[in-house]
């Protein structure tokens, strides 16, 4: 085959070739535009719900989702047109026809007759519509657009806030961080009481206010209350009975200090017994100590741990709120009856045996000033025409007038007498006031 032949082949056969690929684009075309369009209508749709449903949802999925759809239609609709796909053979008949070859290029390719020389424009009788073409792909552009951009409102209630959990849990919670942060308690009880608040938590939400949830938060915040309460007590009665033996060691009688020894002791079982507990540092500490040997201890030691006590009890305190801070009745009932740190002495009201004599203030401190409760006082109206009925009352001393001139037997009088009897009760035994609203009172 001679180099013009070739040339001449070469030329048809590639102008075979891109008719068959417009002719099988066109077949994909055909097939894509009806599903195209339908199934970006139902992606939109799907965008609008999926965005309606989830708005916190990441901006990049939906492109990307929106992306997926128009892959997987046009997937589908290239395995259905390649049934109609047309070969470069089939083409070049077209050309033929279209430009009037009779059979030249068949001949040729079949190799029983030349390849003719080709013109400057090969002709295979195909054009684009591109309005018909244009209009599935920018239909579904626009729908797919339209999922993606139009605004949507949230359901209701998806931008609400949770649902609030019972007061108590938020409670419980804060003291169980507020302990946490102090590092005065056993680990062991902030664990358990969080897992019983996980365990609420877990229900339902709708089962959070019910009567048998209600009844658990209540026991729950009971239980946890009692356990502050015990653990700030016993904690104030270890650290009075230790700041007492540590300063008045020297000046305490026997009987006394084996009533603060007991104090200690029984203060340091009740800590023990708990649930909550002092972390076990000061628990160790607590427990090693002999209180008999305050006096060979270091004091720098010792202030340390009173002040780990009070640190420990101040949380408690704190997480119920605030308080007194101590045991007001054993301090009352101590025997002492003084601050801490003060001896008992022989002094006169100090606890000793010949205490007072001396004038007490009040148990319960320095009594105030007098309020005159119980006075009478009268009330006056400053402008009558505004006064109520109680503004008219006025309480006044009164007096009874009474007769005292002495008095001797004396004859009745006859029948016709007029009487002295209701004078007597009239003029003598009520006074001016009285008279006078018995007198309006018969009128």
């Amino acid at each position: 085959m001679s180099t013009g032949t070739k040339s001449h082949r070469d030329t048809w056969m590639l102008a075979a070739a891109r008719t068959a690929r417009g002719v099988n684009f066109g077949w994909w075309l055909q097939v894509l535009a009806g599903p195209l369009v339908i199934g970006s209508a139902a992606g939109a749709a799907a965008l609008l719900l999926l965005r309606h449903r989830f708005p916190a949802g990441p901006a990049w999925s939906w492109p990307a989702g929106a992306g997926g759809l128009l892959l997987v239609l046009a997937l589908v609709a290239w395995l259905v047109a390649r049934r109609r796909f047309e070969s470069p053979e089939r083409s070049m008949v077209r050309i033929e026809d279209s430009m009037r070859l009779r059979n030249a290029l068949s001949a040729a390719h079949a190799g029983v007759a030349p390849w003719p020389e080709p013109p400057a424009q090969i002709d295979a009788g195909l054009g684009w519509r591109w309005q018909r073409v244009a209009a599935p792909p920018l239909a579904a552009l626009c729908l797919l657009l339209a999922g993606l951009f139009v605004p949507v409102g949230a359901l209701p209630g998806a931008n609400e806030a949770p649902s609030e959990e019972p007061i108590a849990w938020e409670k419980i919670d804060a003291d169980l961080e507020r302990l946490d942060q102090e590092d005065v308690v056993d680990e062991s009880y902030l664990e358990e009481m969080r897992k019983k608040l996980e365990e609420m938590r877990a229900k339902d939400e709708e089962e959070w206010f019910s009567h048998s949830s209600l009844e658990a938060t209540d026991s729950l915040k009971k239980r946890h209350e009692n356990e502050l309460q015990r653990l700030e007590r016993e904690a104030g009665r270890a650290d009075r009975a230790l700041g007492n033996l540590q300063k008045n060691a020297g000046s305490l009688s026997q009987e006394r200090k084996e009533q603060l020894l007991q104090q200690f002791d029984d203060a340091l079982q009740g800590m023990q017994n708990g649930a909550l507990r002092p972390n076990q540092e000061l628990l160790q500490q607590l427990q090693q100590l002999n209180p008999n040997d305050l006096g060979q201890l270091n004091p720098d030691q010792l202030q340390q741990l009173r002040e780990n006590l009070q640190k420990c009890g101040q949380a408690c305190q704190d997480c119920q709120g605030g308080g007194e801070g101590e045991d007001w009745m054993d301090e009352l009932m101590a025997g002492e009856g003084d601050q801490p740190g003060e001896g008992e002495g022989d002094r006169p009201g100090k606890g000793g045996i010949d205490r007072g004599p001396g004038e007490a203030g009040g148990v319960l401190g320095k009594e105030g000033e007098s309020l005159k409760t119980g006075d009478l006082e009268t009330l006056e109206a400053k402008d009558l025409s505004r006064a109520l009925p109680g503004d008219l009352l006025q309480i006044q001393d009164g007096e009874h007038q009474v007769d005292e001139t002495a008095t001797t037997d004396h004859a009745g009088g006859a029948v016709g007498t007029t009487g002295s009897g209701g004078d007597r009760v009239w003029r003598e035994s009520l006074d001016p006031d009285e008279q006078r609203a018995l007198k309006r009172f018969f009128e």
